[in-house]
C-alpha cells in the first residue's frame, strides 16, 4: 500500500520528480533583473534571478541567512562592506540581519534560499 501524497501549504512552481537545468529557468533579460520562485513555504523560498550586466540589488538586509548559489556568470556580493566576487559554481552565506547588496559583473545567474526559521 503506498502513501497518499499531503498537498502542500504553498503551491511548487516547478514539477515534482522531474530532474531540470536550474539555469534554464529564467532568461536574461536586457537592463533588468528576472526572479522566478520555484517552491514557497512558511519556512523559506527558494528563488531563481537573472540578472543583466551591471544590474543588481541595493543593500538592504533580512531577518534570516540566505544561500546564494551562483548558476551563471559573476558577480561581486557585498556583505557588511566587505566586497566578495563570486562565479559559476561557487556558493556563499548572506547572514542574517547583515547589510548586503549585488552588482552583477557579467550577465548572472543564481539561486537564491531563504530558511525563515
Amino acid at each position: 500500500m503506498s502513501a497518499t501524497p499531503q498537498p502542500r501549504p504553498y503551491p511548487a512552481q516547478m514539477p515534482d520528480s522531474e530532474t531540470l537545468r536550474l539555469a534554464d529557468l529564467v532568461s536574461y533579460q536586457p537592463g533588468t533583473v528576472v526572479s522566478r520562485i520555484l517552491l514557497k513555504h512558511a519556512h523559506g523560498n527558494v528563488t531563481i534571478f537573472a540578472f543583466d550586466a551591471r544590474q543588481g540589488l541595493t543593500e538592504h538586509t533580512a531577518a534570516f541567512d540566505a544561500l546564494v548559489q551562483v548558476l551563471d556568470g559573476r558577480a561581486e556580493i557585498t556583505i557588511s562592506d566587505k566586497p566578495v566576487q563570486v562565479s559559476a559554481g561557487e556558493a556563499i552565506l548572506l547572514p542574517a540581519n547583515q547589510p548586503h547588496a549585488l552588482a552583477a559583473l557579467t550577465p548572472f545567474k543564481m539561486l537564491l534560499t531563504m530558511i525563515r526559521s
